[in-house]
């Protein structure tokens, strides 16, 4: 398994914080089916849904974007 993939995050931090999948379920205010999917490196579920686990395991994601910090440096020079 990838270890850059979220599904892998996702149950290596479930498992690290001694959580079942249900439990993790109920504290971001889920479904267990969520929780399964998104190990399972299902692509249906929103991002929205993912951010709401990622948020209760304390899992932050960072995008990074060469067009982005462009416009940025572009923006301090004016």
């Amino acid at each position: 398994m990838n270890r850059n993939n979220i599904s892998y995050i996702v149950k290596l931090h479930r498992k690290q914080s001694g959580l079942t999948q249900k439990a993790l379920a109920e504290l971001a205010g889920v479904g267990k089916t969520v929780i399964y999917d998104i190990e399972k490196g299902k692509e249906t579920v929103q991002w929205d849904t993912v951010n709401k686990v990622l948020a209760v395991l304390n899992v932050k994601i960072k995008f990074e974007s060469p067009l982005i910090e462009l416009m940025e440096n572009n923006d301090e020079k004016s």
